[in-house]
């Protein structure tokens, strides 16, 4: 080889190694921040349980022996999570309060569809151990409790509870960045026992709503129907709020998302569970979204102190409702929008 083309050679090798040095660094960085993007979302995930003095059921006595623990999940059978959000508003420390919202989100990952069940919370019910009482007290005798008593109603097993209140509502829109939405109505409503910062006053139409706004969409009930077009607005805006989490943008700063709310939630889930819940929901669409009980079979019952609440005309068929919604196919878009997507909607919460 000449002289000339032996410095041509050695001069590309010399071109080659800053180029493999730089390739390198890059890849090792991108290496190091996914470690480290992952180490923060999994230490945040093993976060939400909440054990010993951090659990918001410490003060309660330990789960009764004959309050049935909930299945484990494998992976590959339908799994249903019970919701639960509460008012903590005037509550003593140690008490835990009545659930607010109740949902069920069930999730078949062979199907890859997930369905929400909205629980209307005056439905009259027995609770194990304690009676007939209103669904929503269920949670204040504990976690597994709650989810027996809802197991018991719907006919299906219930694996998870996810617990969080008002303000881990709230930080979570705001960790989102929060949620372009259609308030179907003006609605308000101020009372002086509540104290100003939870007044309700939301203008008509598509607006963008931080957590506290979205908080008052959420609760709204103050008008002619009440808790069923609420428990209705609850499944459409929390629906909008799910897209936004799993969005591109969410995804990349999930860290930070999970270390705004994590305080304020707790859950029996653990963390591999969290990735298998993950990796199906990701891929999965909306199947359907229900109130419990349906409209055609409410009754109306008396509790022993003679008060109002929602009864049930057949347990059988609300089961059997519970399985069509879940087996049957999927229902044909109804012509008229739910809450959030028009302005012609229903409404009504708290």
């Amino acid at each position: 080889m000449s002289p000339r083309k032996k410095r041509h050679a050695k001069a590309g090798k010399s071109k080659k190694k800053p180029l493999l040095w730089t390739l390198a660094i890059i890849l090792l960085l991108i290496i190091g921040g996914a470690i480290y993007y992952f180490a923060e979302i999994y230490n945040q995930m093993d976060n939400l349980h909440k054990t010993g003095e951090d659990s918001p059921f410490a003060a309660l006595p330990s789960p009764s022996a004959d309050v049935i623990q909930p299945p484990k999940w494998e992976g590959t059978e339908p799994v249903n999570i019970l919701l639960m959000g509460v008012d903590a508003r005037g509550v003593k420390k140690g008490e835990v309060p009545r659930s607010d919202t109740m949902l069920v989100a069930s999730l078949d990952p062979v199907k890859k569809k997930f369905y929400v069940f909205s629980i209307l919370r005056d439905t009259y019910v027995p609770i194990p151990k304690h009676g007939k009482e209103r669904i929503n007290t269920a949670i204040t005798h504990g976690p597994n409790t709650a989810m027996q008593t809802v197991s018991d109603l719907l006919g299906i097993p219930i694996q998870y509870y996810i617990y969080t209140d008002f303000q881990g509502f709230i930080k979570l829109v705001d960790a989102v960045g929060g949620i372009d939405y259609d308030v179907e109505k003006d609605m308000v409503y101020k009372t002086k026992a509540d104290g100003p910062e939870y007044d309700i006053d939301l203008k008509k139409g598509f607006q963008h709503l931080d957590g506290s706004m979205a908080l008052q969409y959420v609760r709204f009930r103050h008008d002619a129907t009440s808790d069923f077009t609420r428990t209705e607005r609850q499944r459409g805006f929390l629906k909008a709020v799910a897209d936004k989490v799993i969005s591109t943008t969410s995804i990349i700063k999930l860290p930070n998302i999970l270390s705004q709310v994590t305080p304020y939630i707790d859950t029996n889930l653990d963390v591999n569970d969290m990735w298998k819940l993950a990796t199906v929901g990701y891929d999965s669409s909306m199947g359907g979204s229900v109130q419990i009980p349906p409209m055609e079979l409410l009754t109306e019952e008396k509790t022993s102190g003679g008060s109002a609440v929602i009864g049930i005309s057949s347990e059988d068929k609300l089961k059997q409702f519970i399985q069509d919604t879940l087996t049957g196919p999927e229902p044909s878009p109804s012509p008229s929008a739910s809450p959030g997507s028009s302005p012609s909607a229903s409404a009504g919460s708290k």
